[in-house]
């Protein structure tokens, strides 16, 4: 194992014990709806959004201890809109990390509550975490906040629906990924940042970009996938998007023109990371791993 995985399995593990946490235990009354927040929420994952939260906030010089809370909370709003994606009402899917969605394994009705839940448990993790200065504690809500919304992954949604069975322009493609799969890893990167209080405003500004390039090569290589990988090595339905006729990357640039895409905003990731020097040598190997990744 090198240092790259060594690292990430340190930071998987360690958001996964605090999780476990601050997640309600099963057996406390609702019990079906703990149960089933515990099952969507601790049933694996890259953790790919919590790690950014922990590199760049040791990158800049924050304690790890410090990191916790922001990580929870990113995973726990990144877990809820799985949940709520999976939904009949949304994507429709089956399977997640390989195994039965939250509303297959439950019921929908629980799944929406699981959302629900998870999506307040977030923003509580933040309230209340006494390791941050009052300002920063706001500053990190109204940023999730934000990542969340109609501005973020809601509306990133929204318009994902709405765009089924039409055509749209790269740009349009690219303006919702912004917001559904860019927004969360660009707060998951500022999240960090803030964890440190002395981090300039104009080092936040270099590290959102940096999330918002990694949030769109992700998208990308998610479709891309989808057209390559089969449904065992996803841990979901290979070919799901272009059954749906959803708009996907390769579907409006092309396969090849896609990968390029993907490898042109890595570049941009990268350069984003100018003056942080070998701190951010965890930052920029998530952004290799993101395009190379097979699942």
């Amino acid at each position: 194992m090198n240092r790259f995985e060594q690292t990430l399995t340190r930071y998987r593990e360690r958001v996964e014990r605090a999780l476990d946490r601050y997640l309600p235990p099963a057996d406390n009354a609702p019990s079906r709806l703990h149960t089933a927040m515990r099952y969507a929420c601790l049933a694996g994952g890259k953790r790919l959004r919590a790690s950014l939260v922990y590199a760049t906030g040791e990158a800049l010089g924050a304690a790890i201890e410090m990191l916790d809370a922001p990580a929870c909370a990113v995973e726990c709003l990144h877990a809820y809109s799985l949940v709520h994606d999976d939904l009949p009402a949304m994507d429709n899917d089956d399977l997640r990390r390989g195994k039965p969605t939250c509303h297959r394994a439950f019921d929908e009705a629980t799944a929406m509550l699981v959302g629900d839940a998870l999506q307040s448990l977030a923003f509580e993790i933040l309230a209340n975490d006494a390791g941050a200065a009052p300002a920063r504690r706001l500053q990190m809500i109204a940023q999730l906040a934000h990542a969340a919304g109609s501005l973020g992954m809601a509306g990133g949604q929204a318009i994902d629906l709405a765009a089924v069975g039409k055509t749209l322009t790269a740009a349009e493609l690219e303006a919702m990924h912004l917001r559904k799969t860019g927004a969360l890893m660009s707060a998951a990167v500022r999240l960090g940042a803030l964890a440190q209080a002395a981090t300039p405003e104009a080092t936040l500004e270099r590290l959102a970009d940096y999330g918002r390039c990694l949030g769109l090569a992700f998208q990308i290589t998610d479709d891309i996938l989808d057209i390559e990988t089969d449904t065992a090595t996803l841990g979901k339905p290979q070919g799901s998007d272009a059954a749906r006729a959803k708009p996907t990357y390769p579907a409006i640039l092309g396969l090849e023109e896609a990968k390029s895409a993907a490898r042109g905003l890595h570049r941009q990731a990268l350069a984003s990371l100018g003056g942080l020097g070998d701190n951010a040598w965890f930052l920029a190997e998530i952004a290799d791993y993101i395009l190379e990744r097979r699942h």
